[in-house]
Parts: C-alpha cells; structure tokens; sequence
C-alpha cells in the first residue's frame, strides 16, 4: 500500500512539472490557406480571373435571363399551349441548361488549374512568412487550424502571416 502511494505521488509530480513546462509552450493555430488566399498576391489572381472570364460570366447571365423568361413564359400559357409547343420549350430549355452547365465547367476547371498554380507558386513564400512569423513569435508549436477542434483566437497566426506576405510581395516589387 505504501509503495501503490509513493508511485502515485511520483506520478503526479511528473504531471505537474510536465503541464509546469507545458505553460511556458508558446503555441500558434494557422489556416494556410486562408494565409494564401487572402493575401495581395490572391487579390492580383482574384482580379486577373475576373477580367478572364468576364465575357463568360456576361454569357452565362444572359443565358440564365432566357432560361427564366421561358420559365416565365411557360407558366403563363402552359393551360393553352400545343403539345409541340411544349415540346419546343422543353429543347430550349434542355439546350440553355446545357450551354451553361458548359460554360460553368470550363471556368470551374479554370478556377481549379489557376488555384492549384497560384498555390504551388506561393509555397516557398508561405514558408519563408511562417518561418519568420514563428521566429519574431517566439513560437515552440504551430498547429494546423484544421486539426484543431477548438482553440482560442488569441493563438491565430493567420493574420500575421498573411500580413508577412504582403511585406514580402511588397518588397520584391
């Protein structure tokens, strides 16, 4: 019995010098991503797509108009309509969803490609800005946002290090 005491006793010491150094742990809580996307350099991309693919966004408004109106359209005088007629909206219609489902692939796709390419461009510099970031923080662990259920946004250090990569991207300006 005196022993199972002096081992619980040892244990507990060990614990409260571990949670002891634990306090002293300096620990940051980072979304990458949301770093890199937010950033200038995002900014710049975000505003060079919108001009790319202006012409098709005009496109697929205009298509989403005319696919309304024939909605519109049908439902009025659908009760006087012929069975062609119908017939004739529904291709339309089948033909307007096609072209824009379409159009919205092709720019999702391109969406994808400039995302993946802006973020493997961006690495090495959200490594460098996290890497100074944890220096001048004086910080021992830096967890991924993601694999944290909870924590407090006093640990955050998204902000810092998107504000690191605007200095950066400034800089090599």
């Amino acid at each position: 019995m005196k022993i199972f005491k002096n081992l619980i006793v040892c244990l507990s010491l060990v614990l409260v010098s571990q949670g002891a150094a634990a306090q002293d742990t300096k620990i940051g809580v980072l979304n990458a991503l949301q770093a890199l996307f937010n950033s200038d350099a995002a900014r710049v991309v975000q505003e060079e797509l919108e001009q790319e693919f202006s012409t098709d966004e005009e496109r697929a408004q205009e298509l989403t108009d005319q696919l309304n109106a024939l909605r519109e359209e049908f439902q009025q005088n659908e009760a006087v309509m012929s069975a062609q007629e119908i017939s004739r909206m529904n291709s339309n219609a089948q033909d307007l969803q096609v072209q824009l489902q379409l159009i919205q692939e092709r720019v999702q796709t391109a969406l994808q490609a400039k995302n993946q390419q802006f973020l493997e461009s961006m690495q090495g510099n959200l490594a460098e800005a996290v890497t100074d970031v944890v220096a001048e923080g004086g910080y021992d662990l830096v967890l991924n946002s993601d694999s944290a259920p909870y924590f407090s946004p006093v640990l955050d250090i998204t902000a810092k290090v998107t504000a690191r990569l605007n200095e950066k991207s400034q800089t090599a300006q």
